[in-house]
C-alpha cells in the first residue's frame, strides 16, 4: 500500500467546481488509488496536540473548524465509520517504537484537513477512518519517526494519508489568478526536487534546508503530515508528484504519492 500526502488548501475545495485539485480529488478512485482500503488514517494538520493522539471513536462526527464561509460548506455531512482497531494498533506501533506516551480521544471526530478531501475521494463514506494529531513544538524528524513506526499498516491493507498543504501562509495569500511569488515557487520546486530525489534528510530538517521556509510555513502544522506520510512508505520510498495547481497566488496544491520499495 503507497503512501500519499494531499494538500488539502481551502474548505472551498468541498464546492467550488472549478478547482483542479477537487477534479484530482474526485478521480481518485479510478486514477490514483484503485485498491480500496479496508480503513483509513489521516494525519491532518488541523489537530495539534501535545502527545501523538488517535480518535477511537466508533462514528464520526464532521467537525466545522473553519469560520466565515458560504453556508452550503456547513451542511456537508461526512459520517464514515470511525476505526477504533486501528487507533489501537497505531498506539500499540507508536509505544513499541519508543513513543512513551500516545493518548487516546474518544469523542473527536474528523476535522476538516480529514473529511473534505475524503468526502471528494471516498463520496460513500464506507470505509473506517482514524485521524493521528501532529505535535507542533516538536520538529520534522520527529513527526518522520512516527511514520517508520506505522510502516507496518502498509501490509494490513490501512491507507495512510498525510492532509496539509505544500505551501501555507496564509497572511500572503493573494486574489485568485495572481502571479505565484518567487518564495513560494522556490519552496515548492525545492520539495519537489528533494522528494524526487529521495533527500529526506533534507526534507526532516528543511527549517535549515529549504529557501524561506519560514516564509512559506511561518508555522510548521501543514507541513508535518507529510513527514509522517515519508516516513511509513520507508528510506527506500519513491515518491511521485500526483497533482500540481495553484490557488490565490501562493497556495499549492501540490499531492505526492510515495511508492514503497519492492
Amino acid at each position: 500500500m503507497d503512501t500519499y500526502f494531499i494538500s488539502h488548501g481551502s474548505p472551498m475545495l468541498a464546492i467550488e467546481e472549478d478547482m483542479p485539485a477537487r477534479s484530482f480529488l474526485k478521480s481518485w478512485q479510478q486514477r490514483i488509488h484503485q485498491h480500496k482500503p479496508s480503513s483509513i488514517l489521516v494525519i491532518s494538520a488541523h489537530w495539534e496536540t501535545a502527545d501523538p493522539t488517535v480518535n477511537v471513536v466508533d462514528h464520526n462526527s464532521t467537525i466545522y473548524d473553519f469560520y466565515g464561509f458560504p453556508k452550503p460548506l456547513y451542511q456537508l455531512k461526512y459520517h464514515a465509520p470511525g476505526a477504533p482497531r486501528l487507533a489501537k494498533r497505531v498506539k500499540e506501533l507508536l509505544t513499541s517504537s519508543g513513543f512513551q506516551r500516545v493518548k487516546e480521544d474518544k469523542t473527536r471526530g474528523l476535522d476538516h484537513g480529514s473529511w473534505i478531501p475524503l468526502h471528494l475521494m471516498y463520496p460513500e463514506a464506507d470505509i473506517p477512518v482514524c485521524q493521528l494529531s501532529v505535535q507542533t513544538q516538536l520538529d520534522g524528524t520527529h513527526h518522520y519517526n512516527m511514520g517508520k513506526a506505522l510502516a507496518p499498516l502498509r501490509d494490513e491493507g490501512v491507507l495512510i494519508i498525510g492532509s496539509g498543504s505544500a505551501t501555507h501562509n496564509l497572511s500572503a495569500l493573494g486574489r485568485e489568478n495572481t502571479p505565484v511569488p518567487s518564495w513560494a515557487e522556490d519552496f515548492d520546486t525545492w520539495l519537489k526536487e528533494c522528494l524526487l530525489a529521495g533527500r529526506h534528510e533534507d526534507i526532516n530538517h528543511y527549517e535549515e534546508k529549504a529557501p524561506r521556509a519560514k516564509m512559506v510555513h511561518p508555522w510548521p502544522e501543514h507541513f508535518y503530515p507529510l513527514h509522517v506520510a515519508l516516513g511509513a512508505a520507508g528510506e527506500e520510498a519513491n515518491a511521485e508528484l500526483v497533482h500540481h495547481s495553484w490557488r490565490e497566488g501562493a497556495l499549492s496544491y501540490a499531492s505526492y504519492r510515495f511508492k514503497t520499495a519492492p
